[in-house]
């Protein structure tokens, strides 16, 4: 069994194995990482070597650490990146390069469309009626929306949205609200096979699913980095973030809106961002706490968002598609039934 891991921002990982009896034998580390001694290379091999194969990742990288030779020095790598790569292995998980990626980019859109375009485009991935897709959105007119577990009052002043006709809408994963302006902001929505994260932890597939994107805003001269649980941030502010729904069919949703050209002021009278939230990120100002990428790059939205694809095809492969009239229409009539409804929005009152 063969299985491979690249580390965000780090190196790559390769495991051989062979399962023997539910125990793992041969096993084998290689990758384009740093390891110091080289006896940790064989300590590693040795401490695998035995180990059931229902063994999970966090108990796998606790053997390894405690076999490591003393002053043992990973770099681009850890022992949590070796328990992924053998996770991997053991269920055979697929690589981006394993797919026929498809990008789509339709017209303008309203928001609760885009949502139930995301729940509707995961399904059909779960399903096999769509290849795995990179969508991006365009809409024109402003929205909050806030995550799956979110309390509408406690997010959103509602009579400020109102008088400033800013739509208030819920989507199916969870994480934080975001504020969203017509060219204010960059979204896109990531559709894969669950196989494509099989082995990682929860937070683990966050920045795995967002490197790409990563080597895209470092390819314009940001500092990109990935701050755990999902934040894409750099030395100058958080730039965006991210958040994840799984589907009973095996697929993963993946979106993440980043910060184009913010109304700080608008944001602020909008959203209700709590003081223990803000403490908890080291600032006092909700409006400080972005910093948007037209700011840092000075370039059109549109141009940031060429690199991005181009990133993306170079690394992945990708080919141009859309969305078919069936997908469209169940959009809409999702839209309508459920992302229209009180009840869905005020699910968490």
């Amino acid at each position: 069994m063969h299985g491979e891991y690249k580390v965000p921002g780090g190196k790559l990982v390769v495991v051989d194995l062979d399962s023997i009896e539910g125990r793992i034998a041969n096993f084998r580390l290689a990758g384009d990482f740093f390891l110091e001694p080289d006896s940790a290379l064989e300590a590693i091999d040795q401490a695998v070597n035995g180990l059931p194969v229902t063994s999970e990742s966090r108990h796998i990288a606790e053997v390894i650490e405690q076999a490591l030779p003393e002053g043992t020095q990973m770099l681009g790598f850890n022992a949590d990146a070796v328990a992924t790569a053998i996770r991997r292995a053991l269920r055979r998980a697929t690589e981006w390069r394993d797919y026929d990626w498809q990008l789509v980019r339709h017209g303008a859109l309203a928001p609760r469309v885009h949502l139930a375009l995301d729940q509707v485009l995961t399904e059909a991935v779960g399903e096999g009626l769509r290849r795995p897709t990179l969508r991006i959105w365009e809409w024109n007119e402003p929205a909050v929306v806030i995550g799956s577990f979110q309390s509408v009052k406690n997010e959103v002043d509602l009579d400020n949205a109102a008088r400033y006709g800013i739509d208030v809408v819920r989507r199916i994963s969870g994480g934080g609200a975001m504020f969203m302006e017509a060219g204010s902001v960059i979204t896109w929505s990531l559709y894969v096979p669950g196989d494509l994260v099989q082995g990682m932890s929860f937070a683990d597939s966050y920045a795995y699913l967002d490197d790409w994107a990563l080597t895209a805003l470092r390819s314009l001269g940001i500092e990109a980095t990935y701050q755990p649980l999902n934040d894409i941030t750099s030395p100058a502010g958080k730039i965006g973030g991210a958040a994840q729904k799984r589907l009973g069919n095996g697929a993963v949703l993946h979106h993440v809106t980043m910060s184009y050209d913010m109304d700080r002021e608008r944001m602020t009278e909008v959203l209700r961002i709590g003081r223990e939230k803000l403490s908890d990120k080291g600032t006092v100002s909700a409006a400080k706490r972005v910093d948007p990428l037209r700011m840092q790059t000075g370039l059109e939205r549109e141009e940031i968002i060429e690199r991005m694809v181009a990133t993306f095809r170079e690394l992945y492969g990708l080919s141009d598609g859309r969305l078919t009239s069936g997908e469209l229409d169940a959009a809409h009539q999702l839209a309508a039934e459920k992302f229209s409804s009180d009840s869905w929005l005020h699910r968490v009152p």
